[in-house]
C-alpha cells in the first residue's frame, strides 16, 4: 500500500540543511462510519506480515500522559533507531543545557591595542556552535575592526578545545559524503566546504570556497586536483593539516559543484576568518591551533537551544545532533574523552531519567548503525514527566492525507536497511498517545561494501515498505485506541 504523508510545521531562523527522510506520499480510501472503520481495522501481526521486510520489527504504543501500554510487538528487542536517536539528544540537551541556552564564539586580543595595532595575539574561540558559518566569522571580523585593530603582531590562533576533535563521526562511511563531517569546538558552515567547478576548453577551473549566501572566501585548508581518471569519482588524503582531494575528470561535465567534508575544521574556521579580516583592513598570518588569555573584542552567538533543537528535528543534521550530545555531556559530567565516551554518558543518563533499561548509543545522531535501543525503551522516554511538553511543539509535523486527516509530531530515521518513527498523536477520540516503531535487517545492512551504500540493490523498495508499515500502524492506532 503506497502512503501519502504532509510535512508541515513552522520554520526556524537556524539555517540547517535538509535531509533525505522525507515520508512517501500516496492516498487513503473514503471515510467510513467509526465502528466500521474499528471493526475493520487490520491487525498488528498481519501488518507486519504483509510488510515482508525480511528482518526484524518492534513497536510499542503508550497512552502519552499516563504511560500505559496499549499494543506491542517485540517490545524489548534492541533495534538501531538511525536518526530517531536525535529525539533522545534533543530531550538530553533540552534538559541539561536548558531551552534558552546559546552556544557562543569569542574573538580575544591577548594585548592591548594601541595606535590600531593589537600588540599580541588575536584568538579565535569556539564554543561548539554548529551554525555559526562565514557570515558569522566576517561579523566577528567587523567587531575587530570597530575595536580599533588595524594591525596583529602576533599570530592568528584558533581554540577548539570547548569540545574533543572528531575527524568524523562513523569511519564505516564513505570519506566522501558531507552528512559524516568532523566535529569540533570550531565548527564552520556544518563542517563542510563548497567544490564548484567550470570547464573551459580542455581544462577546468576548480574552487574551493566557505561559501555562504553573502560570502564565497577561497580557503587553502582543502584542495581539489583534477585527475585523469574515470573512477573512483573521488579520493581524499590528509596532507599535513591540508584536506587534499582529487576528482576524476571523466566524472564532471561542464560545471556543477558539491559540499565535501572538512577534517581539520578548527583551520578551516582560521582560514575564512584571516579571510575576513583581510576583507575589514586586517592582516594577520595563517592561523595556528593555540589558546590565549585576554579581553573579548568579537563575540556571536547562536540563537536558543529550542529554536536549534527544532531545526535538529526537522533536517536531521549529524554534526548539530553530536555537538548538542557533546555539549550536553560536558555540561553533565565533565568534558569527555571522545564521541563514544558522551554517548555512554547519555546512554547512562536515557536509563536514570526512565528507570528503563540502559540503552547502546553509540554516538548522537544515530548514524553509527551500531546503536541499539528497544522501542519500549523509547516511549519510556517519550513519556517521562515533562518529556512530551519538551519535544512536541518542536518536532516535525507529519499528516496522513485524508479524511479525516491524522496530524503526527515524530522523528524519522533512515540508514540502509534501516527505518524508524517515533513521536506522539492523537486517537480519532482525542486521546494522546506515543509511539516508537523500528524496523531493520541487520544481516543484509551488514552485508553491504561501502561502494554499495550509496545505492544498495533493494534498499529503496525496502524503505518504501518499512515506511508504509509504520503509517499502516499509525491509521490503526488512530481507529482502535479510543
Amino acid at each position: 500500500m503506497q502512503r501519502r504523508f504532509f510535512l508541515t510545521g513552522a520554520l526556524t531562523t537556524v539555517a540547517l540543511p535538509a535531509c533525505a527522510n522525507a515520508p512517501d506520499y500516496s492516498s487513503r480510501p473514503a471515510a467510513r462510519p467509526a465502528d466500521a472503520l474499528i471493526r475493520s481495522a487490520p491487525g498488528a501481526d498481519r501488518l507486519v506480515e504483509e510488510a515482508g521486510l525480511g528482518g526484524k520489527v518492534g513497536f510499542v504504543l503508550s497512552d502519552a500522559n499516563s504511560g500505559e501500554v496499549l499494543e506491542t510487538y517485540n517490545p524489548l528487542r534492541p533495534l538501531p533507531p538511525a536518526s530517531v536517536a536525535k529525539a533522545a539528544t534533543s530531550l538530553y540537551a533540552l534538559e541539561t543545557l536548558g531551552a534558552g541556552f546559546r552556544f557562543e564564539t569569542r574573538l580575544i586580543a591577548t594585548g592591548p591595542i594601541r595606535n590600531g595595532r593589537l600588540n599580541g595575539d588575536l584568538v579565535l574561540v569556539g564554543g561548539g556552535d554548529p551554525s555559526l558559518d562565514s557570515d558569522g566569522l566576517y561579523d566577528l571580523a567587523a567587531q575587530a575592526k570597530a575595536a580599533g585593530v588595524r594591525e596583529v603582531t602576533g599570530r592568528l590562533l584558533v581554540d577548539s578545545s570547548a569540545l574533543p576533535s572528531i575527524d568524523r563521526i562513523d569511519r564505516t562511511q564513505s570519506d566522501t559524503v558531507g552528512y559524516n563531517p568532523a566535529i569540533g569546538g570550531l565548527n564552520l558552515n556544518f563542517n563542510r566546504v563548497h567544490f564548484s567547478w567550470t570547464r573551459t576548453g580542455s581544462s577546468y577551473t576548480t574552487a574551493m570556497a566557505g561559501r555562504t549566501e553573502r560570502f564565497r572566501p577561497a580557503v587553502n585548508t582543502s584542495t581539489m586536483r583534477v585527475a585523469d581518471r574515470s573512477l573512483p569519482v573521488y579520493t581524499y588524503d590528509r596532507v599535513g593539516d591540508v584536506d587534499s582531494w582529487s576528482v576524476a575528470r571523466g566524472q564532471l561535465g561542464n560545471t556543477g559543484s558539491r559540499w565535501l567534508p572538512v577534517r581539520n575544521p578548527d583551520l578551516y574556521a582560521g582560514d575564512v576568518l584571516r579571510t575576513m579580516l583581510r576583507t575589514n583592513g586586517i592582516v594577520v598570518p595563517a592561523a595556528q591551533r593555540g589558546r590565549g588569555q585576554g579581553a573579548v573584542i568579537g563575540l556571536t552567538q547562536s540563537a536558543s537551544l529550542d529554536r536549534i533543537v527544532n531545526s535538529l528535528l526537522r533536517f536531521s543534521t549529524n554534526l548539530v545532533a553530536e555537538v548538542l550530545g557533546l555539549t550536553a555531556t560536558a555540561r553533565n559530567a565533565g568534558p569527555p574523552r571522545n564521541l563514544g565516551a558522551s554517548a555512554d554518558t547519555m546512554s547512562d543518563w536515557v536509563m536514570q531519567r526512565t528507570r528503563a533499561r540502559r540503552p547502546d548509543f553509540d554516538d548522537h545522531s544515530g548514524l553509527n548503525g551500531t546503536t541499539r535501543i528497544s522501542a519500549s525503551d523509547m516511549v519510556e522516554l517519550l513519556t517521562a514527566p515533562g518529556a512530551q511538553a519538551r519535544l512536541q511543539p518542536l518536532m516535525k509535523e507529519l499528516t496522513l492525507d485524508g479524511p479525516p486527516r491524522q496530524p503526527v509530531r515524530a522523528k524519522t530515521g533512515s540508514l540502509n536497511f534501516v527505518s524508524g518513527l517515533a513521536g506522539y498523536f492523537n486517537a480519532r477520540s482525542g486521546r494522546q498517545l506515543a509511539f516508537a516503531t523500528f524496523c531493520a535487517d541487520i544481516d543484509r545492512r551488514a552485508g553491504l561494501s561501502i561502494d554499495q551504500r550509496d545505492r544498495p540493490a533493494g534498499g529503496s523498495a525496502w524503505s518504501r515498505r518499512s515506511r508504509s508499515l509504520q503509517f499502516d500502524l499509525i491509521e490503526r492506532w488512530a481507529m482502535v485506541h479510543q
